[in-house]
């Protein structure tokens, strides 16, 4: 999620949403504090949107420190498919 293209879109949101709704009810008034909850609902959807994607980072991030398991490629290496984590394949570790 890139922030300026997130913020953009939500003002275009918006400013259509208050020009619907002034179309519709002839009030400022009523349009300004009917956007402004618009605008509260879509910050929440944004937050919420976001603590999602660190969720699911963290759990990804979790499942490979855990060894052993899959780890899934980037779309370019996805030919080659998962990877296997392994002893034989790990970073070695200088021997004191």
């Amino acid at each position: 999620m890139y922030a300026p293209r997130i913020l953009v879109s939500m003002m275009s949101a918006l400013i259509a949403f208050a020009i619907g709704t002034y179309l519709l009810t002839g009030s400022i008034s009523t349009t300004i504090w009917q956007t402004t909850v618009s605008a509260v609902l879509l910050q929440i959807g944004y937050f919420i949107g976001v603590l999602v994607l660190v969720y699911r980072s963290a759990r990804e991030k979790t499942k490979e420190a855990s060894g052993g398991e899959s780890v899934k490629s980037d779309s370019s290496d996805a030919k080659s498919g998962a990877v296997r984590v392994s002893p034989l394949n790990a970073p070695e570790r200088p021997q004191l």
